[in-house]
């Protein structure tokens, strides 16, 4: 972990002027945001399979408002280094991303000068086949709201997986090749939508609760590996 720790300040001091010091001086430094970013890694690592630990990808460091300023001028060279030493880290560590790293650093005034916090979240990357799209190109009665987009399910159904076959892929670890297949039943102008599980190894979680086929409806939760899809429905809301 240290050489880590040591490897991002050689490459820090290589990559900004001593202006980047000066700022820091008095308030949090950059190594103390990459030692909590590896904290953060290792203390949410989740257990896939004996060889596989599954980590989040999504950071967000909170910082307060004297800091934040501070930090504007240099934000995009210290997100590619932090980003950098994640994921030197993750390869070390033998960790498994959840999808694309991403740091982002927001402004929290209810900090004082020199404390931060880091949060984090698994974010897999979600892509849509053409059949099912995301809604602002194609209107639907059903969607589907999932790490931060929306996809419409047809009324063919949508397939959600891992393999590239999946009509919604979800580059999740802990979800299979083929896992669910949300479905879509109209009866006259009704609507009645419905997840199935394919056989998947880690299984469906509607609202909490294991199952192989059920009943959804508007603001259901579907859990699939580690990631959350929420179930909207035009005609129930």
């Amino acid at each position: 972990m240290a050489g880590v720790l040591q490897r991002f300040e050689q490459r820090l001091e290589g990559a900004v002027t001593g202006a980047f010091a000066r700022a820091f001086r008095s308030a949090v430094q950059p190594v103390e945001i990459a030692a909590a970013l590896q904290r953060e890694v290792d203390n949410t690592a989740h257990i896939l399979s004996r060889d596989r630990r599954l980590v989040p990808n999504d950071f967000t460091v909170e910082l307060s408002d004297s800091d934040h300023e501070r930090l504007v001028p240099f934000g995009d060279t210290l997100v590619a280094e932090l980003s950098t030493m994640v994921q030197d880290h993750v390869t070390e560590q033998r960790y498994t991303l959840a999808g694309p790293l991403a740091i982002t650093f927001v402004n929290t005034p209810e900090l004082g000068t020199g404390r931060f916090r880091v949060r984090s979240k698994t974010n897999a990357a979600v892509t849509g086949s053409e059949g099912a799209t995301n809604v602002t190109t194609r209107p639907s009665d059903v969607t589907l709201e999932v790490n931060g987009g929306t996809l419409a399910v047809p009324s063919t159904g949508s397939v959600i997986g891992r393999g590239s076959e999946a009509d919604i892929k979800i580059d999740d670890p802990g979800i299979s090749r083929r896992h669910a297949e949300v479905s879509v039943h109209r009866n006259g102008g009704d609507v009645t939508v419905s997840v199935v599980d394919l056989g998947s190894t880690n299984g469906v979680v509607l609202n909490g609760h294991r199952v192989t086929s059920a009943v959804v409806a508007d603001g259901s939760e579907i859990r699939l590996g580690n990631t959350v899809l929420v179930v909207r429905i035009a005609g129930d809301r």
